[in-house]
């Protein structure tokens, strides 16, 4: 189905894997935690979006004032996810293709998650044997909505943008790869592929 495109690039969150309630569960302890109010339609709005980038739009929206740094916040919604991970994340029905692919053409994950944290979950799933590169967060200057994770991948994988297809789950990580010049799959709509993320 995908074999006109040279290499394949994956969201992880809500498409490569499922995380949804990991993510939903550590938002709520988190924002519970620091007073900010939990506006459902808005966090899943916001899915793609760094946790750094989504504390500071949530900060600004409610215009909450907290004593705490962003960066303090960030971490206590990075332990939470760090002491659950193993228990709430598996594979989605995407490793099919990952598996129909594999040694055939490169792959890469282009998520808003830290590097690490990236790695170590498709360790957990067992899918990190698949993949050639992780490009996370961190290692951008501009992370999704714009291209540059998406296109960090192609350069890693030595294929040229308008080669690549992009699995995406997110309409701001779609909103990247269309940016990008590749091709998107929106998983939920094509695939039926469903993050259960603050549904």
């Amino acid at each position: 189905m995908y074999d006109s495109f040279a290499a394949l690039i994956f969201d992880m969150d809500g498409t490569l894997v499922d995380s949804g309630q990991l993510h939903e569960i550590a938002w709520i302890e988190t924002l519970n935690q620091y007073s900010i109010p939990i506006d459902r339609a808005l966090m899943r709005s916001l899915a793609g979006v760094p946790t750094l980038g989504t504390i500071e739009i949530l900060l600004q929206k409610f215009q909450v004032r907290t004593a705490a740094p962003v960066a303090e916040i960030h971490r206590f919604k990075q332990k939470r996810v760090q002491d659950k991970v193993a228990s709430l994340v598996r594979p989605t029905a995407l490793l099919d293709i990952v598996r129909r692919y594999h040694g055939e053409k490169p792959m890469a994950v282009g998520t808003g998650a830290q590097t690490a944290e990236a790695l170590h979950i498709l360790e957990l799933c067992g899918l990190d044997q698949y993949i050639q590169t992780v490009v996370g967060a961190d290692q951008v200057a501009n992370p999704k909505p714009a291209p540059d994770t998406f296109l960090r991948c192609a350069e890693l994988l030595g294929t040229p943008p308008q080669d690549c297809v992009v699995f995406e789950d997110a309409k701001l990580g779609m909103q990247a790869a269309v940016s990008a010049g590749m091709t998107v799959v929106d998983v939920q709509a094509e695939l039926q592929i469903h993050n259960d993320y603050f549904l």
